[in-house]
This record gives C-alpha cells, sequence and structure tokens, in this order.
C-alpha cells in the first residue's frame, strides 16, 4: 500500500475521508484489508455492494447457487434478466462496475469442510451471510482453529440478527456459546417457508459490512459477546449479552 492515496481515490471516498474516525489513514486500512463473503444472497449482496464502495481492496465471493425470480425481491446485485446466471459471476461483474478497483476472487462451490480451511485462511475478516446453522457452524469452528474475525447475519420475516466476533481475543464467546447446541432447526431461517421483507435483509447486511469497516479500523464499539437483535416490525433494536463457556 502506498504511503499516500491518489486523486481518484481521494476524490471517490472523500465523504468518508472527511470523518475524523477514519481519513486517509483509516481509508488505507480499508484499501488493504481482504474479506470473504460467505453466501450471495439477500445478506452478502448488500453486505458485497456496502463493502465494495468503501474501498475494500480485495473481496472473496463463495457461492454455488443460480438466481431465481424469487431472489430479487431481496438480493440486491440480481435484476430479472440475470435468472439462472451464476450469483458469483453476476456479482462480481456488477461490483467491479462499482469500483474496478476492487479485486474479486469468486468461488463457484459450496463453502464445506473439504474446502473451508484452504479458502478462508486467505482473509482477515469473514462476512457469513448463509441461510444454514450447518454451514454457519462450519464458519464458526474454522475461524475459532484460525483465529479468525468473523461477523454473522441472520433473517427471517421482519427479524435479524448480527453477531460480530474476534477469535484473535480468547474472550471472545462464540456462535455456540449462544445456541448451547450443535444442532438447530434451520426453520427460522428458511425464506421459502417462513418469508422475509427485502428490506430486512437489505439492513441486516448492511450492519455487517459496518461491523466490517470498523474492525478494520479499529474504530467504535463491536457486538463482543453480544446479539443485536432487530424487530423491523415495531422499529426495536437491542443487544442481548451472552458468555463464553465450555460446550
Amino acid at each position: 500500500m502506498k504511503n499516500s492515496l491518489n486523486k481518484s481515490q481521494i476524490e471517490r471516498f472523500s465523504r468518508q475521508l472527511i470523518l475524523k474516525n477514519i481519513g486517509a489513514k483509516g481509508q488505507k486500512k480499508i484499501l488493504s484489508s481482504k474479506i470473504l463473503i460467505v453466501g450471495i444472497g439477500g445478506l452478502g449482496c448488500p453486505a458485497a455492494e456496502s463493502l465494495v464502495r468503501a474501498g475494500i481492496g480485495f473481496i472473496g465471493l463463495i457461492d454455488n447457487d443460480i438466481v431465481n425470480l424469487s431472489n430479487i425481491h431481496r438480493q440486491s446485485l440480481f435484476s430479472s434478466k440475470d435468472i439462472n446466471k451464476l450469483k458469483v459471476s453476476v456479482a462480481a461483474k456488477k461490483l467491479r462496475e462499482i469500483n474496478p478497483f476492487t479485486k474479486i476472487k469468486i468461488y463457484k462451490s459450496r463453502l464445506n469442510k473439504n474446502n473451508i480451511k484452504d479458502i478462508i485462511k486467505h482473509y482477515e475478516i469473514i462476512i457469513d451471510g448463509s441461510d444454514n446453522f450447518k454451514t454457519k457452524f462450519l464458519i464458526n469452528d474454522y475461524c475459532i482453529k484460525l483465529k479468525k474475525k468473523l461477523v454473522t447475519g441472520a433473517i427471517s420475516k421482519f427479524d435479524g440478527h448480527v453477531f460480530t466476533f474476534d477469535f484473535k481475543d480468547n474472550k471472545t464467546a462464540s456462535l455456540k456459546n449462544f445456541y448451547q447446541e450443535n444442532k438447530v432447526s434451520d426453520d427460522n431461517l428458511n425464506c421459502e417457508f417462513e418469508g422475509v421483507i427485502g428490506t430486512t435483509a437489505s439492513i441486516v447486511g448492511t450492519t455487517q459490512a459496518n461491523e466490517a469497516l470498523k474492525m478494520i479500523m479499529k474504530i467504535g464499539q463491536n457486538l463482543k459477546n453480544q446479539i443485536l437483535i432487530i424487530d423491523l416490525l415495531n422499529l426495536n433494536f437491542r443487544k442481548v449479552k451472552f458468555k463464553k463457556n465450555r460446550l
């Protein structure tokens, strides 16, 4: 990373640069960061878009799904002309149009126990936009092993949850400390049956991106050992504490 921002970067990120918590120092941290987004759906789309607009230097996108008509109301990077196309390919193209200087690597597969270590080891922060607890717990476990930072999100109906973990800190609780078990029903993550309003996905995904940016720049407060619970039907935001313990 160069010692100073160039003219184009100064203009592109000018509204961020004037924030006293960011400035040129913070922007250079953003430009040199590497983030992996798991799941390019309702959460992954707004998270990826927000991070690319902020100037993240390198983003990985992993998903093996294709765009279908029911995705479009909440997955903000897709339009009707993208139906039946691979999500990561469409997303990468649109993100490069937003910011051609962000390097993007796509993984046309599902994250699983056979590939997760080789993929996430290259990134400092993992944003979990997956829609099932098997994947969420797998990401959680490997982020602990590799001491990664993790921002997990979940949505259903008008409700959203956000967790932030920094596993370099041994006092940080994990996703399993909150749920207290290894197997949790995916019913409350199933938009097909439970339903979800698109604004819930946008707000939670953007909040995940905001948490990641704060972690990169080491500013503000994070959700260490807390969950952010968002109830958009009643416009209620609250944080609930939980503890690290042995399972």
